[in-house]
């Protein structure tokens, strides 16, 4: 089976929303959007390359999909390590409401999102990629579909938005697999899906009389 991996950047209290412009996602009276665009150096661009190499497809939201989608068709350099991927490789959009994807190359996805998500990971010849996909990325953590996620942690605090990590999500443990740091501050951390977590205790033992 193919692997799911999840790339996703939050603030350091684990806001997702509009990190890429401030008419993104204004919904809730959202008024911070574009908070990561001041981190953005030749480190960051450095990960985010190595992460599309190993792309096969992608699986998206319909938010992050549209945002995309204004975006990427119009960088029409072959030589472009991320609109090259985008743009040529097979594309999935899980959506209720999507009828007509214009993006060469898109298919929409509903119904059962284990069972058709389960059967592209196995379908898929490298990565299957989520990129941003908010309230999709919290579905597929909590039906145990993500194998590996990049999470980008920005040296920035907002106080509100919607978090990546909400409350009554699965409980899952993950196993670190790597780490850097851009020359701006961002965290980028990898990791691995490692089952159900461990629980102990730090309490000191009782003294016997």
């Amino acid at each position: 089976m193919g692997k799911l991996t999840l790339t996703s950047f939050v603030t350091l209290d684990g806001v997702y929303q509009a990190p890429g412009g401030p008419n993104e996602d204004p919904s809730g009276g959202f008024g911070h959007g574009g908070w990561s665009v001041p981190y953005g150096d030749e480190d960051f661009g450095r990960f985010m390359i190595e992460v599309f190499d190993h792309a096969g497809a992608f699986l998206l939201g319909r938010r992050t999909y549209e945002i995309f989608a204004s975006h990427w068709p119009r960088v029409t350099d072959p030589a472009d390590p991320i609109a090259s991927k985008l743009n040529s490789l097979p594309k999935y959009v899980a959506s209720s409401t999507l009828t007509q994807p214009d993006w060469a190359n898109t298919r929409v996805i509903g119904g059962d999102l284990l069972k058709e998500v389960t059967a592209l990971k196995e379908d898929t010849d490298g990565e299957l990629q989520v990129h941003g996909s908010g309230a999709l990325a919290q579905s597929l953590l909590a039906l145990d579909l993500v194998d590996t996620v990049h999470l980008l942690s920005f040296p920035v605090v907002l106080g509100t938005g919607r978090r990546l990590f909400a409350e009554g999500g699965l409980p899952t443990a993950f196993r670190h697999a790597g780490a850097r740091v851009t020359g701006k501050g961002v965290a980028i951390h990898t990791y691995e899906l490692a089952g159900r977590p461990e629980y102990g205790s730090y309490e000191l033992p009782t003294e016997s009389a």
